[in-house]
């Protein structure tokens, strides 16, 4: 190939060469340069233009289907063993109340477990009141002076308590069942709240009605304006449940010792709401 540029004709050649080849650089240079010209400025963003703002607001009503509610079981004893034994014996008659009517063991959960000792205060007993002679005037008198020692905290024992989380997914079983875990040995029954077992669904139903608010009123407002509305822009989105709860009508035992009486439970209605926050380009 070096044979190619010797002599008279390879200097004319290596010449040629050498020119297409500084062409084609400035070729490429001017490309380059007239794509960054393209550009107002490096790093800028598009053009923002004019744009209105509305928002839109959609809810639905749905009947719960979940029924949620606390026990707690606590007993009081001599000893840490003793208390937990007592606490175990009443925790498990109830689990296995609830599960035979229906409760599946995935939806009873233990949420809290403790034990602490429980102190009670003595007063020391005062001994004796110590007399002393002393002069009143001109007599003889006596001074009785008590000396008292503090009293004292004392270990009387344990208490154990253990709290457990019922989700109930047939709602028409919740009162039977806060009356049962009351006869069943449970101390303390709370917390009854109604939800949704499913509530994206409802969700995605009032997410849509609170965007076809917003669409409605962006249309009316751009007719108004007399002008055309262009792509969204940006979205905002605040989406809220609110739980149907029931004051917890605590059921005991009858003083005839029939039973007890269950109470009378409304799953009322959840609402779910939805609000949208749009921007839309106008021209």
């Amino acid at each position: 190939m070096d044979t190619l540029f010797q002599g008279a004709s390879g200097d004319k050649l290596r010449k040629a060469v050498l020119t297409a080849v500084s062409m084609l650089a400035l070729f490429l240079l001017f490309e380059a340069i007239s794509v960054v010209l393209g550009f107002p400025y490096i790093g800028a963003v598009e053009k923002q233009g004019y744009t209105i703002n509305v928002g839109g607001h959609g809810e639905v009503l749905a009947v719960p289907d979940i029924a949620t509610f606390s026990f707690s079981v606590v007993s009081d004893k001599s000893t840490v063993a003793a208390a937990q034994d007592d606490s175990a014996t009443k925790a498990n008659a109830i689990t296995a109340y609830v599960t035979s009517a229906g409760v599946d063991t995935k939806d009873i959960q233990t949420t809290d477990y403790s034990v602490a000792p429980q102190y009670e205060y003595q007063n020391a007993v005062c001994p004796q009141a110590a007399t002393a002679p002393s002069a009143v005037g001109s007599g003889m008198g006596v001074n009785s002076v008590v000396y008292c020692p503090s009293g004292k905290q004392v270990l009387k024992g344990y208490e154990v308590r253990q709290q457990t989380t019922i989700k109930v997914r047939d709602t028409s079983k919740a009162g039977d069942l806060l009356a049962g875990v009351g006869g069943k040995g449970a101390t303390e029954v709370s917390g009854l709240s109604f939800t949704l077992d499913n509530p994206e669904v409802i969700q995605q139903q009032a997410r849509a009605k609170a965007v076809a608010d917003a669409q409605q009123q962006a249309q009316a407002l751009a007719k108004s304006l007399g002008v055309s509305l262009g792509r969204v822009s940006s979205f905002y989105e605040n989406a809220t449940q609110d739980s149907s709860r029931s004051p917890m009508p605590y059921a005991t035992m009858t003083s005839s010792g029939k039973g007890v009486v269950a109470p009378e439970i409304s799953t009322g209605q959840n609402k779910v709401t939805d609000d949208v926050t749009v921007t839309y380009e106008i021209r």
